[in-house]
């Protein structure tokens, strides 16, 4: 269930965090990750004056939220490359490398 995103792909690795509730976390993509590219394969750089939208790569979710005594599961999943708000969400530090954790609410969409 736990994975991580190394180069473009998902490589199992274990996470020593597990989100609780309808919290995911997201190992977020530098600018460089968040280059276009055309349908030949040639890079579009972001043009750096504009703003990226804030992306991530899901690498761990929790259960889901309870609602009425039922649980609601998660809309996102393990390998997901997610768009965020770009303030909803709390920094942590898991061997060395700053991770995300929001709650499900505060992911915007699901780039496919």
């Amino acid at each position: 269930m736990n994975q991580n995103k190394t180069k473009g792909k998902v490589s199992a690795k274990t996470v020593k965090i597990q989100p609780l509730s309808d919290r995911v976390l997201i190992r977020p993509l530098s600018k460089n990750d968040s280059e276009n590219k055309s349908a030949s394969g040639i890079i579009i750089p972001v043009n750096s004056s504009r703003e990226v939208p804030d992306q991530g790569i899901v690498i761990a979710v929790g259960p889901g939220r309870y609602d009425d005594g039922k649980l609601v599961p998660m809309s996102v999943k393990v390998g997901d490359k997610v768009i965020f708000t770009k303030y909803g969400h709390e920094e942590v530090t898991v061997d060395g490398e700053e991770l995300f954790i929001f709650s499900e609410n505060s992911i915007m969409a699901v780039i496919n």
